[in-house]
């Protein structure tokens, strides 16, 4: 068995039969038919020497994310960064071509294409950003790559959201460590190419944000709490909690957390009002107060958050988040916030009034 027979069945066995267990004879066929579809769809794609091999192999050239760098482990002449995407699938895939178009190196195996774990389709709509620099401090220039994905069903259907990757330079190719892959994106490092560097490179990390139990392990590794907005507050199902709101500064930016503290210093509850955002540029402000009229109090933060636009501009939106307080924990809002559309004056006293008139309570008078 050849390398490319070895590498479809461990395809199968690891990404199909881990999620599709074969129970009867038509879920053998329908993993035959997706191990005959990895086939052709990787014989395509071993096709492409040639700069004119992309389109008549069912790839498109991304616009405007062709860039020509040098490659200090691919000789002395400047080589063409190139990026595709297959048509029927939407896998990403990158290539590295000399100044004739040959094709000096290629890889489709990227962190934004196992999203969807088992399949050959994926959310792939883009590319966010490309960024080269020596990460690994080896001398050798490397590759950010961060893409934009989509997915088309389920809870979080139709939004976007980002993935990134490290390719390392070494030898004349490039390599993953799929443990900094999985980090960048499980602790949601994959913002910019500053994020993943700052991971990367200085060795800062959001994963204490996701892991900590208590405040002092959060106080110990860098978390800056926002003295002015921290309450304590008696909330009804949950007790007398301590809300304390802060940052990891990543670089030049804040990533904000909320966190309920108890009386022993244990964290019991946590939120990430910035969602997708690069960096919170102010705190407006933070209210425990009951907003849907169930007698329990909620909380309801009202922040500006900035991000980078297309051409790099930096854009700041203000946003809304709303926790309504329920017998077993929190929920986040999912109907006011959506269509709330914050103005730079808005302020969070009117913003409740807004958020309880949503709820059906009387408007004050």
């Amino acid at each position: 068995m050849g390398r490319k027979q070895i590498a479809m069945v461990l395809f199968v066995c690891i990404y199909g039969l881990l999620w599709y267990p074969v129970q009867s004879l038509a879920q053998e066929d329908s993993l035959a038919a997706l191990l005959q579809k990895y086939e052709a769809y990787q014989e395509r794609f071993a096709a492409i020497e040639n700069v004119a091999d992309i389109e008549e192999n069912g790839y498109e050239v991304i616009e405007n994310q062709s860039f020509p760098i040098l490659l200090e482990s691919f000789g002395e002449e400047e080589v063409t960064f190139i990026s595709i995407m297959d048509k029927q699938y939407h896998r990403l895939a990158v290539l590295i071509v000399d100044d004739e178009g040959k094709v000096l190196f290629k890889t489709d195996q990227l962190e934004t294409n196992y999203r969807f774990m088992g399949q050959l389709e994926q959310p792939v709509t883009g590319i966010a950003a490309v960024s080269f620099r020596d990460l690994n401090k080896d001398g050798l220039t490397d590759i950010v790559l961060i893409t934009n994905c989509e997915n088309s069903e389920g809870d979080y259907a139709g939004k976007t959201y980002k993935t990134g990757d490290v390719l390392f330079q070494k030898d004349g190719s490039f390599y993953r460590d799929w443990r900094i892959s999985d980090k960048i994106n499980r602790f949601s490092m994959n913002k910019s190419a500053d994020f993943i560097a700052a991971y990367v490179q200085d060795g800062i990390s959001t994963e204490i944000l996701y892991t900590a139990s208590t405040l002092d392990e959060l106080l110990n590794n860098g978390f800056q709490v926002i003295p002015e907005q921290c309450y304590t507050v008696d909330f009804e199902k949950q007790g007398r909690l301590r809300v304390v709101p802060g940052v990891i500064r990543m670089r030049i930016y804040d990533i904000f957390m909320i966190y309920l503290v108890n009386e022993q210093g244990y964290i019991v509850w946590s939120f990430q009002p910035m969602g997708e955002y690069d960096n919170l540029y102010s705190l407006k402000g933070i209210t425990c107060k009951d907003m849907d009229g169930d007698g329990m109090k909620d909380i309801v933060v009202l922040a500006r958050y900035s991000y980078a636009g297309d051409e790099g501009e930096l854009l700041i939106d203000v946003r809304c988040s709303v926790y309504y307080q329920r017998t077993d924990g929190f929920v986040e809002d999912t109907e006011f916030c959506d269509s709330y559309r914050g103005e730079e004056d808005d302020k969070l006293s009117e913003l409740v009034k807004t958020i309880r008139e949503y709820w059906g309570w009387p408007k004050e008078e």
